[in-house]
C-alpha cells in the first residue's frame, strides 16, 4: 500500500503500475470535499516518493467516479474576499497541476458520472476512458459561475475552443460517444474491460508505443489558435452565448472572456486568469441565489430519503381521466418503467390520451433522444380501459376528471370500491379542497392530492397535498411514486390553490388592476419577460387557459375574500364571456396561428386591444418599477402568508416550488430569497406605497414583525443546507 485515507488509497496493481482509487467512506458517491483534497495531495506526494511506479490509473469503487466538488462545503468560500476565493482554487489547482506533472503516464478510468471538479480531475491526467453508460461534463453555470480547476484551460486545449466553449456553456452532461468524438476521451470500454483497457494504454506508453508526454505538452502551452482566428472564434461565441444566455445570467460570457484573456498563456499563468474570473463570478448575487437553488433541491432529496421507510413501492398505478392531462401522467409513469392503467369512459377520451403520449415520444425520436425500440416500450407500460375492474391490483391511482368537486367525489367513491384496501387514492386537482373530496371517501386517511403542472413531461414540480385526515404512509408512497416518476415533490398542507395556485392568483390579480388602470398587457408582458420570467402574465394565462384561471379565480375569491375577491378580475371574466380561452382556442389576451412546424405563434389582436381598454375609465400613468411591483408584491406576500400558515414547511420548499412550478426567475433564488436580499423592511415599503389600491398588498403580520426585527427569512426559518 503506498497511500491509506479515509477517501484515497494508492496501491500497486501489477509490478509497474499504481490504481490511486476514490472511496469516500459512509458516502453513496465520490465527491471533492476538502478531507478528499488534502488526501489527493498526500497520496501524490507518496507516488512521487515511490519508486517502481512507471504508471497511475484512476479508478472510483462506486457506482459513480466523482460528481463533483461538495457545494455546501465550499459554500463559505463565496462570501470572502476575492483573494481568499482565488488563493484557495490556486491551492486546488497546484493539487491537479502535480497529477498533470507525474513523471510517468497517468489515466482517469471513468465510470458513472465524472462532473465539475469530478471532470476536471480527470482533464489534469493524460488519457481517459469511460464506460458506455457513463457521463462528464461541467456544468458549473449552472450554479452562475464556471469551472475554477481547470476546466476552462484544460478543456480548450484538448478538444479544441469550439467544442470546449459549448461544453462549458451549455453545461450539459455528455455521454461517452459525444465525448469521444469530441476529443475528450480517448476509449469508450466496457465496464468490466475498464481496468485492463487502462493497464493495455499505460503499458503502451511505457513501451513507448504512445506519445503521452507530446499530449501532455498541448495541454500545458497556450491555444493553438492564430490571433485573427482566435479573435473570430470568441467574439462570436460572445455573442451567441450571451443572446442564448440572456442578460440576468453573466457567467457563460465571463467564462468565454477568462478563456479568451488566457488563451495565449502557458497552465500556469492561464489557472490563475481563470481564479480570478472566478472569484468575481463566485461574490455576485446571482450565483449566490443559484447555489441556493442547488441546496434547496438537495435539501428536498434528502427530504423525499427521509420519507422512504414508510413508503409502499408503487408497482403498477392507475390515472382516471385520459385526455391531455391523463395522457401526459401514463407518459411519465411509463418512461420511467411504472406500468400504468389509463381509464376513461369514452374511447374519444382514451384515444386522445394515447395520442399525448405517443406525440410526446414521436418528438423525442424526431430529436435523437429516443429510439423506436424504446418508444415501444413505453407504450407497451400504458394500458388503456373503460373498465374499472382492470384496476383492482393497482397501487396508487392518480383521478384526473374534470375539476368539478361533485364529479371528483364521484369518481373517488366509486374508485376506493374497486381498489385494494392499501392502495393509495389521489387526486391530481389544481384548486379544490383535499378535505372536501375527503368526505367522498369511506378511508380519507390513505387519500390525498398528487397535482401535476401541465404540460406534465416538462414541468417537474408535483404538489402532494396532505389532507387533514391523510396518513403519513399515503405521503410517503405518493412522494415515493412522484419521485420515482422523476419530479420534484414538495408537501404542502390544504388550502385553496394549495401553495403554488395560492400565490400565482394574487399575481394575476395584480395584473388585473393594472389593465384596470389602462396599462397595456403588451407593455407588461415584455417588461416581465425582461425582468426574468418565462412569458409574460396575458400570456401565461393563455398557455393555463382563461377558462381554467376564471373557474381558478373563483376558488381564491371564495377562499380568500378578503384579498382575491373582485381584485383584477374584469380582464378574465371578459375573455371568459366572448370564450377567448387562450391556446386552447387559438383566442386570448393574444390571437394564435401555428407555423410550418405546428407550433403555435402568438400575434397581436387589434380588437382585444380595444376591448381591454374599454375597461380603464381613467388611465394612469406608471413606471416601469411600479408596474413590476404592482406583481411581484402580491405574490411575495402571499408566499410570506403561506410559510406563516404551514402552508409549506421551509423557504427552501417554498422557493424551490415556484421556480419548478411557475418558472420563478431562478437568477434571483425565489421569492422569499428576493424579499431577503431587497431587505424586508423595504419590501414592506413597496407593499405599503401601494395598500391604498388593493388589500392584495396587506403585509401579514409575522412579516412585519421580522421586518421590524431586521431577520429574513432564510435566517430566521429553515435555511437550504
Amino acid at each position: 500500500m503506498i497511500y491509506a485515507g479515509n477517501a484515497i488509497q494508492v496501491e500497486m496493481y501489477d509490478h509497474q503500475l499504481a490504481k490511486l482509487t476514490f472511496d469516500l467512506k459512509d458516502q453513496s458517491v465520490n465527491k471533492l470535499n476538502a478531507a478528499t483534497l488534502v488526501e489527493l495531495q498526500q497520496a501524490i506526494n507518496a507516488l512521487v516518493g515511490a519508486s517502481g511506479v512507471k504508471g497511475l490509473m484512476l479508478v472510483s469503487a462506486k457506482p459513480s467516479f466523482i460528481v463533483g466538488a461538495d457545494i455546501t462545503e465550499f459554500l463559505h468560500f463565496f462570501g470572502t474576499e476575492e483573494q481568499v476565493l482565488i488563493d484557495a482554487n490556486m491551492h486546488v489547482n497546484s493539487i491537479f497541476s502535480a497529477i498533470e506533472d507525474l513523471p510517468m503516464p497517468t489515466v482517469s478510468l471513468i465510470n458513472g458520472l465524472a462532473l465539475g471538479g469530478g471532470f476536471e480531475v480527470c482533464l489534469s491526467t493524460d488519457y481517459r476512458i469511460m464506460t458506455p453508460e457513463a457521463k462528464v461534463g461541467l456544468p458549473e453555470v449552472k450554479l452562475g459561475i464556471f469551472p475554477g480547476w481547470g476546466g476552462t484551460v484544460r478543456l480548450p486545449r484538448l478538444i479544441g475552443l469550439d467544442n470546449a466553449i459549448e461544453w462549458i456553456c451549455g453545461a450539459n452532461e455528455k455521454k461517452s460517444a459525444q465525448a469521444l468524438k469530441d476529443g475528450a476521451v480517448d476509449a469508450v470500454v466496457a465496464n468490466d474491460q475498464l481496468l485492463e483497457a487502462g493497464v493495455h494504454l499505460l503499458s503502451q506508453c511505457i513501451a513507448g508505443d504512445l506519445d503521452y508526454q507530446t499530449k501532455r505538452a498541448t495541454k500545458i502551452a497556450k491555444l493553438s489558435l492564430g490571433p485573427m482566428e482566435q479573435m473570430m472564434a470568441f467574439e462570436t461565441s460572445k455573442g451567441f452565448v450571451a443572446g442564448k444566455a440572456g442578460p440576468h445570467y453573466p457567467s457563460p460570457v465571463t467564462a468565454i472572456k477568462t478563456m479568451q484573456k488566457h488563451a495565449s498563456m502557458a497552465r500556469d499563468k492561464a489557472l490563475l486568469v481563470e481564479a480570478k474570473g472566478f472569484a468575481k463570478m463566485a461574490q455576485t448575487a446571482v450565483a449566490a441565489n443559484l447555489v441556493g437553488i442547488f441546496l434547496a433541491d438537495q435539501y428536498l432529496k434528502r427530504t423525499v430519503k427521509t420519507l422512504a421507510p414508510k413508503a409502499s413501492k408503487v408497482e403498477q398505478a392507475a390515472v382516471l381521466g385520459a385526455g391531455i392531462m391523463g395522457g401526459g401522467i401514463a407518459y411519465q409513469s411509463a418512461s420511467k418503467g411504472i406500468p400504468i392503467i389509463m381509464k376513461d369512459i369514452a374511447e374519444a377520451a382514451i384515444q386522445l390520451g394515447l395520442d399525448e403520449a405517443t406525440g410526446i415520444l414521436e418528438k423525442l425520436i424526431s430529436r435523437g433522444r429516443m429510439q423506436p425500440a424504446q418508444m415501444a416500450k413505453v407504450l407497451n407500460n400504458i394500458r388503456a380501459t373503460l373498465n374499472y375492474a382492470d384496476i383492482a391490483n393497482v397501487d396508487l391511482v392518480v383521478e384526473a376528471v374534470v375539476e368539478n368537486p361533485k364529479i371528483k367525489g364521484l369518481v373517488l367513491a366509486e374508485v376506493e370500491n374497486q381498489v385494494k384496501d392499501s392502495a393509495v387514492i389521489t387526486s391530481n386537482t389544481s384548486t379544490i379542497s383535499i378535505d372536501l373530496l375527503a368526505k367522498s371517501l369511506k378511508d380519507a386517511s390513505r387519500f390525498c392530492g398528487m397535482h401535476f403542472f401541465n404540460p406534465v413531461h416538462k414541468m417537474p414540480l408535483v404538489e402532494v397535498i396532505r389532507g387533514s385526515q391523510t396518513s403519513d404512509e399515503t405521503i410517503a408512497t405518493t412522494v415515493g411514486y412522484a419521485n420515482a416518476m422523476g419530479k420534484k415533490p414538495i408537501v404542502v398542507n390544504d388550502c385553496p390553490g394549495f401553495f403554488v395556485n395560492r400565490v400565482l392568483f394574487p399575481y394575476f390579480g395584480g395584473f388585473g388592476i393594472l389593465l384596470e388602470q389602462g396599462i397595456d398587457f403588451r407593455r407588461v408582458d415584455k417588461l416581465m419577460e425582461r425582468f426574468g420570467w418565462p412569458m409574460g402574465p396575458a400570456y401565461l394565462l393563455d398557455v393555463v387557459g382563461i377558462d381554467t384561471a376564471h373557474h381558478a379565480q373563483a376558488v381564491m375569491a371564495e377562499g380568500f375574500p378578503e384579498r382575491m375577491a373582485g381584485q383584477g378580475e374584469a380582464a378574465v371574466d371578459l375573455m371568459f364571456k366572448e370564450q377567448r380561452f387562450g391556446q386552447k382556442n387559438s383566442l386570448g389576451f393574444y390571437a394564435y396561428e401555428k407555423d410550418k412546424k405546428g407550433r403555435l405563434q402568438k400575434q397581436v389582436d387589434a380588437s382585444m386591444v380595444e376591448k381591454l381598454a374599454g375597461l380603464c375609465a381613467n388611465p394612469v400613468e406608471l413606471s416601469d418599477e411600479k408596474i413590476i411591483d404592482h406583481l411581484m408584491v402580491p405574490l411575495c406576500l402571499e408566499v410570506a402568508r403561506c410559510i406563516e400558515e404551514n402552508i409549506v414547511a421551509t423557504p427552501a420548499e417554498a422557493d424551490l416550488a415556484l421556480v419548478y412550478g411557475i418558472g420563478f426567475p431562478p437568477f434571483l433564488g425565489g421569492a422569499l430569497k428576493y424579499m431577503d436580499t431587497i431587505g424586508l423592511q423595504a419590501f414592506c415599503e413597496k407593499a405599503d406605497a401601494l395598500a391604498a389600491v388593493s388589500p392584495l398588498y396587506a403585509v401579514p403580520t409575522q412579516m412585519r414583525a421580522m421586518a421590524a426585527l431586521g431577520e429574513t427569512f432564510y435566517g430566521k426559518l429553515q435555511p437550504a443546507n
